[in-house]
């Protein structure tokens, strides 16, 4: 079993610039089968997911692999619609295959896609815009078929709420059905503008994005682009969370702090010291100065603060004077990490959607295992915060959204190796 150890209250210093955003180059990875040129998508990350998604294009047929740091792929004429089964279980990403298959082919089969544990994550939104604009949609067991008979037709949809992935399956469809499309309700996260501003380079006529009214003018060709893929937000408070438990003085460079916003906002109120830049943001704490805790916390959709930072901010908290609560709206099990929050000393609750902390509390290191991608990043970062060793194990949810999270924190100053052949983590 692969571990990481990290033995805790060693500050951090120094600079960091997180790699591009997971959330935005899987569902761009998808949307170059409906592009007739190739594409490139520039310094992607090296995460377990791009590779599962290079996998699950080049089992379908397509032209797709790395250039040094870079994901190219070419257009492919002979498309399979079939995904198969170890790779549709490996990530919920694989959900973005759905509509550019039923394009390309006609015919596109899915295992329910896997992922993290996160409570039900229902694809209903996705399958609905979908037959909508004249898709056959059969479910049966644990996949879905979706056949189109003839072009998909531009339809007016209301999300019935704001679904990133459904978002993004519904843009991409649009893209390629004949006519307008009116998507209501949609989501507005920058990583959907991400998508947006992509499927445009390569010729897409699409409007409204950042806002819940988007329009998309169907039917026309797509060529190829060069996309730069947006920064990783969440890794930047990742980042931003592990300065504040271990303390010490951090410069997040290179992601506008506007994408992190409601998140730095939150370690203001803590007493983490930023400063904004034109680049990024600079963050300072005196771990002799304890944290303030005492505040209500609401995980929801763009431009909320981000369910994904929900973990982050819990494990910040743990030390922190007060009583503190996190709601989190969008996942049932969004606390799986609340089991190491107690096993390494913690005062915390979970019930349903809701965790409540009451510190401060002085933590030890302890044997935990990562139950999902953020919360298994959120049991590191309390970690830097705890006295002694952390022995976090089983930590492959976190290779599939962090591009070697413990040499970055190493890099910074942190106290943590891999273990068991964990190179890469």
């Amino acid at each position: 079993m692969q571990t990481i150890t990290i033995t805790g209250r060693h500050p951090l210093h120094g600079c960091i610039r997180p790699a591009a955003a997971k959330n935005s180059t899987l569902p761009l990875l998808a949307a170059t089968l409906l592009c007739g040129a190739p594409c490139r998508l520039l310094e992607a990350p090296r995460l377990a997911d791009v590779d599962t998604s290079l996998a699950l294009l080049q089992a379908v047929g397509a032209n797709a692999q790395r250039c040094g740091a870079d994901l190219c792929t070419r257009p492919a004429e002979n498309l399979c619609g079939e995904i198969p089964e170890h790779l549709a279980g490996a990530m919920r990403s694989s959900v973005f295959y759905l509509a550019p298959l039923l394009c390309r082919t006609g015919l596109v089969r899915l295992p329910l896609p896997g992922g993290c544990r996160l409570g039900p994550r229902p694809v209903d939104i996705h399958l609905a815009g979908l037959a909508t604009m004249g898709a056959e949609v059969e479910l049966e067991g644990m996949a879905v078929t979706l056949r189109r008979r003839a072009p998909l037709r531009g339809v007016d949809f209301t999300l019935r709420l704001p679904s990133v992935g459904a978002t993004m399956t519904l843009v991409m469809a649009a893209c390629c059905a004949q006519g307008q499309t009116v998507l209501r309700g949609a989501a507005r996260e920058p990583e959907v503008c991400d998508l947006v501003r992509f499927l445009r380079a390569c010729g897409a006529r699409i409007s409204g994005e950042g806002t819940p009214l988007l329009v998309i003018d169907g039917g026309r060709p797509l060529g190829g682009a060069v996309h730069r893929p947006l920064p990783d937000r969440i890794a930047a408070a990742t980042y931003a969370a592990a300065l504040a438990a271990a303390g010490g003085e951090l410069e997040i460079a290179g992601c506008d702090p506007a994408l992190y916003d409601a998140f730095l906002q939150f370690l203001a109120r803590t007493g983490v010291q930023t400063v904004r830049t034109a680049d990024g943001v600079r963050l300072a704490r005196d771990c002799t100065v304890p944290l303030r805790g005492g505040v209500q916390l609401h995980a929801d959709a763009w431009p909320a603060f981000a369910t994904d930072t929900a973990p982050l901010a819990a494990a910040v908290l743990l030390t922190a004077e007060g009583e503190s609560t996190i709601f989190d709206s969008l996942f049932a099990n969004r606390f799986a990490c609340a089991a190491g929050f107690v096993a390494m000393g913690a005062a915390c609750t979970a019930k349903g959607r809701r965790l409540t902390l009451t510190g401060p509390c002085a933590l030890h290191g302890a044997d935990v295992t990562a139950p999902d991608l953020r919360g298994g990043a959120a049991l590191a970062v309390a970690a830097l915060a705890a006295e002694g060793q952390t022995r976090l194990h089983d930590p492959g949810h976190i290779r599939r959204g962090y591009e070697n999270l413990a040499g970055a924190l190493c890099g910074l100053g942190a106290h943590c190796r891999c273990e068991t052949g964990a190179a890469g983590l």
